[in-house]
């Protein structure tokens, strides 16, 4: 499927069959592609670029379609190879996280640090960290195989 280019998000870069690689929704999801482009909330003589999901409905393409700026991409990778990183090790703590100090990693990032922490504030944090350990334990594979592809995209780019 052909993702549209008269939209106000501008494609620049695109993987339209992306629907074929969703992780376990593949073959099996309304992320029709992904794309790389010029952003839709763009001012005059100010330009953003920005990914976005394109989700199709079978019938026209989605208002849930998400976009977001390329940092925040980047961010919620580091998010997720900083949380893959402590679950390698959270079977040391009988919660899987310390209650008296839930904080993860501090990733410095513009002169501050991103904070990564357990959310102590969730009600049910005690069964949905251990519901979070083991779906990212059953998809393992799938993320591994996607975090090999990416270190070596950065090792290919000299990061």
């Amino acid at each position: 499927m052909k993702i549209p280019t008269t939209l106000k998000h501008k494609p620049v870069v695109v993987s339209e069959d992306y629907e074929q690689v969703d992780g376990r929704y593949a073959r099996n999801t309304d992320a029709k592609g992904l794309s790389l482009g010029l952003a839709q909330w763009n001012d005059r003589g100010k330009v953003d670029i920005s990914a976005k999901v394109w989700r199709h409905t079978g019938e026209k393409w989605s208002r849930q379609s998400e976009e977001l700026p390329m940092h925040r991409v980047l961010d919620l990778a580091i998010l997720i190879c900083s949380s893959s990183l402590y679950f390698q090790d959270a079977y040391r703590f009988p919660k899987m996280y310390d209650p008296e100090n839930p904080v993860i990693d501090r990733i410095g990032l513009q002169g501050d640090a991103m904070s990564v922490s357990v959310c102590a504030d969730n009600p049910m944090i005690d069964n949905d960290i251990r519901l979070f350990a083991q779906a990212l334990s059953d998809d393992g594979e799938m993320i591994g195989e996607r975090l090999r592809v990416l270190s070596r995209l950065l090792k290919d780019m000299g990061y």
